[in-house]
């Protein structure tokens, strides 16, 4: 039988503290998997030897075109130091707010998935390849072009904050989950031929960004969506347990018995309760009327 979540809107103080719990973790999470830098840097060289011998290398192309091309370049760092931090909660929002029937299952996912990719980073702590030495040809653009945002040297974080940040938690990539995750959205919860658009639109363009400034490898992008459907997959177990364990914790006592208020009482024959309501005249009766 197919599982159907219990009909009732989550309170919008519950779902932010929620997800501030969640995503506090998931930042605290990302600190504390800082990783060995030498070990960070072997598993970068590594994704990138396989993505050799795949023929899967298109972050060097992407990466000379954006730092040869500052109209391409700059764009592409403000997509990738904005973006993933405000379209996807504003899609969160929406559903919210417009799509309450799906927001339950949306978040779920988002969440699960968010707290596998920490899973990645800590077990697989990976060196972009903007950190690599300078010999494996790839440029930093989010250095190159800093002056034209608030980021500094250190990925998206803001000057001065770069030590905040871990960035060596380049496996999986979250930017590119999460884009695909705001993508599933818009695709199945818009109603406009725009909404499908940028459903579509969006997590490529993302995949494109990450791989041209330099801080993801394509093998990143594919373990970002390996990560959101794991994360799928996982939603409706998880919300079953969650519903059980609701359950569990706010259903009455065993021992406990609904009140009744006229649990023990009966009236006489012809005795009415105070307010009650007669039968109509021929219905159910079937006293002659000349006996009354």
């Amino acid at each position: 039988m197919p599982y159907t979540a219990p009909l009732h809107r989550p309170r919008w103080w519950t779902e932010l503290t929620l997800i501030a719990v969640v995503y506090a973790a998931y930042s605290a999470g990302r600190l504390l998997a800082r990783g060995d830098v030498t070990t960070a840097v072997d598993h970068g060289t590594a994704i990138l030897r396989a993505e050799k011998a795949l023929f899967l290398n298109a972050e060097h192309p992407l990466n000379r075109l954006f730092s040869d091309t500052p109209a391409l370049g700059i764009p592409a760092d403000f997509a990738y130091a904005s973006l993933h931090y405000l379209l996807t909660p504003v899609i969160l929002v929406w559903l919210f707010r417009r799509r309450p029937a799906g927001y339950r299952a949306a978040r779920t996912w988002l969440m699960l998935s968010t707290l596998l990719g920490l899973v990645g980073f800590t077990l697989m702590p990976t060196c972009p390849p903007r950190l690599l030495d300078a010999g494996y040809g790839f440029v930093d653009t989010m250095a190159q072009y800093s002056s034209y945002g608030w980021w500094g040297g250190e990925a998206s974080a803001p000057r001065g904050l770069g030590g905040m940040t871990n960035q060596y938690a380049a496996m999986p990539s979250l930017h590119v989950g999460w884009a695909l995750w705001c993508g599933v959205m818009l695709w199945r919860h818009g109603r406009t031929p725009l909404m499908k658009a940028l459903a579509i639109t969006y997590p490529l363009l993302t995949t494109l960004v990450v791989m041209g400034t330099a801080n993801h490898y394509f093998l990143d992008a594919v373990a970002g969506v390996a990560v959101m459907g794991l994360g799928a997959l996982l939603t409706r177990p998880a919300m079953r347990l969650a519903d059980r364990v609701r359950t569990r914790f706010t259903s009455a006592p065993s021992g406990s018995k609904s009140p009744i208020v006229s649990a023990g009482c009966e009236t006489s024959a012809g005795e009415r309760i105070p307010g009650q309501r007669t039968t109509s005249a021929g219905a159910d009766d079937s006293t002659p009327a000349a006996a009354r």
